[in-house]
């Protein structure tokens, strides 16, 4: 009987509301071949059912945690709290009308010895979230490290492309 790969990556969200955000990190694991473990767990509301997660997310196979939350945004922090493993928070812009910021302070201002990596608010930290958690797999996964490059190579190339439209313009 062939054994199942274990997704490396978890995604985790506060609501099921940040979706709509999440959406294009996992998008962006999935475009490197990465298939997550994507969960709805709230800080606040199941916090049995979170600190069961981080206790159990590496012998479950998981690798890396990233965790998104609007207002308090307590998700990253609670799970980094009980596990050794990288956790990456995403601050969610709620409708508080702080522009995500109460999100981004309470996710990015952990005390010392318990780490949370912190991207930009919303969609572009959600895929910024993807390629880092990318990065520290490719740190020990030659394959996922050569879809890293090539990736990288192809930005390049975009940047570069309409670098070029531009001053053809001229």
């Amino acid at each position: 009987m062939a054994s199942e790969k274990k997704p490396a990556v978890a995604v985790l969200m506060g609501s099921d509301s940040d979706m709509k955000v999440m959406k294009s990190c996992i998008e962006q694991l999935q475009d490197f071949g990465i298939e997550p473990t994507v969960r709805i767990i709230s800080a606040h509301r199941t916090p049995k059912i979170a600190g069961e997660f981080a206790d159990k997310a590496a012998e479950n196979g998981i690798k890396v945690i990233i965790a998104a939350a609007g207002m308090a945004a307590h998700l990253a922090g609670s799970i980094a709290a009980r596990t050794t493993l990288p956790v990456i928070g995403v601050p969610i812009d709620s409708d508080s009308g702080v522009d995500g910021m109460d999100a981004l302070l309470s996710t990015v201002q952990m005390p010392p010895g318990v780490p949370v990596a912190t991207v930009a608010i919303g969609k572009a930290g959600a895929k910024n979230a993807a390629i880092l958690a990318v990065q520290i797999l490719a740190l020990s996964d030659e394959a996922l490290s050569k879809k890293l490059a090539q990736f990288k190579t192809e930005q390049s190339e975009k940047v570069l492309k309409k670098d070029a439209s531009l001053r053809e313009q001229d």
